[in-house]
């Protein structure tokens, strides 16, 4: 196979090493693929730089397919954006909110929120955080219970849905794989067929449920739950819970209605899947570049009815809604500029023959079954070192589906390998921009989050990497429901573990 030799690991290593540092992703991707670049310029700087520019940046920007996913994602960026500041969300949990008078019904509609707002993983927590914050003080929860809650309904959610910014980005990197190895599969196909091998996210959204009825809390959750029982305090002594943003605040205050989360949302879905259909959906395979133009027209629609809404029921007036409408796009910039650079060293690592130099070492030394476990803990170390499950997703996938196919191994059970270990990581990560979120969303101290959040993320991720491993020798989905019996069993255990200390402990105390 085609390589530069051990040259070819120095992109993507360089693109990891940088990121840990600097934890920027942008800058770590641009250093790695101009390191590719070099060497295979004959180390000239300046031949290099011309290169990088108009071989790979320009290459990837005038690309049909490539131009198709940065608009899309621009126009997802300004309804998402609209959706943020209607305050529709508030609304509707105000609709529900005194049906809650149970500690199981408060958590799982903190829970339902989350997966409600969809749309948006860095909006998740900003938006269910102050909304439910009162009702678990009320409710004699922990802010701890509730960081976790809307952590756990942020980014799992939006790595599991193709049709918002998460499935555009990865859908973005799974295409390119797919070009280079010319297999005719669409990266939609791909996505959806590599959701159920999605462990971890899975793993986590469904915890939530089994914690909340049946009340086993463990670790450093189930002291903090003990806390708030026992002394009503909602923060331990030398707890710095972190404030609330003036964004969370004119969220919280914004007179809205209902509709405003609802409506929009089917308007999206009915003008997406009314598109598609007439296309032959499911019964006919739908070309990428028409699901685009299907998906950009949904979120369009979505978007300007959402506009007439908020100025009718005075929310906003017309330039306000439209000003928040430009802004959402501006703030898709760096996505746009994450996605692109990741083209290119995607790229770089194609024509160095990275993958088939890792593929060269590792043919006959390890198993093919082990790829998956391999990519999840490789990802996973990656994501908690730099905070980022999209560099992650970025530097990990050129290799995964190379490595996969050259393998023989499933190509979904590695994509969903590679996903799923940048959100544990991800999720474990004291730096990551969701964690702190979520600490900021439940005015929690941003410690205390990571601390109670930790056991439940390593039990999901160790029965996670359970699961890959029989994923890998079987290549069956069936592996999802051991993941699954594991959790539950693990859950149960623990929970009674802690429940026989604080027996002991009582009996020493009397």
């Amino acid at each position: 196979m085609e390589h530069i030799g051990w040259l070819s690991l120095i992109p993507p290593m360089l693109a990891i090493i940088i990121a840990i540092m600097t934890k920027n992703v942008i800058i770590s991707l641009f250093f790695g693929t101009f390191s590719g670049v070099l060497i295979l310029s004959s180390w000239a700087p300046l031949t290099a730089t011309k290169t990088i520019i108009g071989e790979y940046l320009f290459v990837q920007l005038t690309d049909s397919y490539n131009a198709g996913v940065l608009v899309l994602l621009v126009f997802i960026g300004g309804f998402v954006a609209l959706m943020e500041r209607s305050g529709g969300a508030a609304a509707f949990a105000d609709k529900v909110i005194h049906f809650l008078n149970t500690k199981v019904k408060t958590q799982l509609a903190a829970w339902f929120g989350g997966i409600i707002i969809f749309f948006s993983d860095l909006g998740t927590p900003l938006l269910n955080g102050p909304i439910f914050e009162k009702v678990f003080d009320k409710a004699k929860l922990s802010r701890e219970k509730l960081a976790w809650i809307i952590d756990s309904t942020a980014s799992p959610v939006a790595v599991l849905i193709p049709f918002i910014g998460w499935g555009v980005y990865i859908m973005g990197l799974i295409q390119k794989e797919f070009e280079a190895l010319s297999l005719a599969e669409s990266d939609w196909d791909a996505f959806v067929a590599a959701i159920p091998y999605q462990f971890y996210p899975i793993l986590t959204l469904l915890m939530v449920p089994l914690v909340a009825f049946t009340k086993l809390d463990f670790g450093a959750m189930a002291k903090a739950e003990k806390r708030v029982q026992e002394t009503g305090a909602l923060y331990w002594p030398e707890s710095k819970p972190l404030r609330k943003s003036e964004t969370m605040q004119e969220i919280s205050a914004t007179k809205s209605k209902a509709s405003l989360i609802w409506l929009p949302l089917l308007t999206l879905l009915i003008t997406l899947f009314g598109i598609l259909i007439s296309l032959g959906f499911p019964f006919e395979r739908i070309g990428g570049s028409d699901f685009r133009v299907a998906l950009t027209t949904a979120y369009l629609f979505a978007a300007i009815l959402l506009i007439i809404m908020m100025v009718y029921y005075k929310v906003k007036k017309f330039g306000e809604a439209l000003e928040i409408y430009m802004s959402g796009m501006q703030r898709m910039m760096n996505v746009a500029i994450t996605l692109v650079l990741a083209w290119a060293l995607g790229t770089v690592i194609k024509n160095a023959g990275t993958a088939n130099y890792i593929v060269e070492i590792m043919d006959g030394n390890v198993p093919a079954y082990l790829i998956p476990v391999i990519l999840f803990i490789a990802g996973a170390a990656m994501s908690f070192a730099t905070g980022s499950s999209w560099g992650t997703f970025a530097i990990m996938m050129p290799l995964a589906i190379p490595m996969a196919f050259h393998f023989d191994a499933s190509i979904y059970i590695a994509i969903g390998a590679v996903l799923s270990g940048g959100l544990f990581g991800d999720h474990c990560s004291p730096i990551s921009d969701t964690t702190i979120l979520a600490s900021t969303g439940a005015g929690c101290d941003h410690i205390d989050h990571v601390k109670t959040q930790l056991p439940y993320a390593l039990l999901n991720g160790g029965a996670a990497m359970v699961a890959y491993l029989v994923a890998g020798l079987t290549g069956n989905v069936m592996s999802l429901l051991l993941a699954i019996v594991l959790m539950v069993i693990t859950v149960v255990l623990l929970a009674r573990r802690q429940k026989g200390l604080n027996i002991d402990t009582k009996n020493l105390s009397s």
